[in-house]
């Protein structure tokens, strides 16, 4: 699904793919953060991802003018998480909201890994 905001001028669209690559670069900048992790299903194996497969760490639900966020993602050791979870969702939240102009309704963080 897309999520689609209207205006006198007309509709825009912003595909999915563009809010999670959005959301995927915001928080690989945040402090404590290793990288963005992607479970495989067929073995529940984590792989950390590089840069060009941010979106794929990240899940992008929207729901009429609000966007749901699900970021999977690889901590540093030593690092408390609850602090980076934190820094994590109000710098993906101002960033979305700002560049698409459209509500963050919620972001959930999944700490799939510590890396030393």
């Amino acid at each position: 699904m897309s999520a689609r905001k209207t205006n006198p001028l007309g509709e825009m669209v912003i595909a999915d793919e563009v809010i999670a690559t959005l959301a995927g670069v915001s928080a690989i900048e945040c402090y404590g953060i290793v990288g963005m992790a992607s479970k495989r299903a067929t073995d529940g194996i984590v792989e950390l991802l590089g840069r060009e497969n941010l979106s794929k760490g990240v899940k992008v639900y929207t729901q009429d003018d609000e966007i749901v966020i699900d970021l999977f993602i690889i901590v540093e050791y030593g690092i408390s998480i609850s602090a980076v979870a934190k820094n994590i969702i109000e710098t993906v939240k101002y960033n979305v909201e700002n560049l698409t102009g459209m509500n963050v309704k919620k972001i959930n963080v999944m700490v799939e890994g510590v890396r030393v």
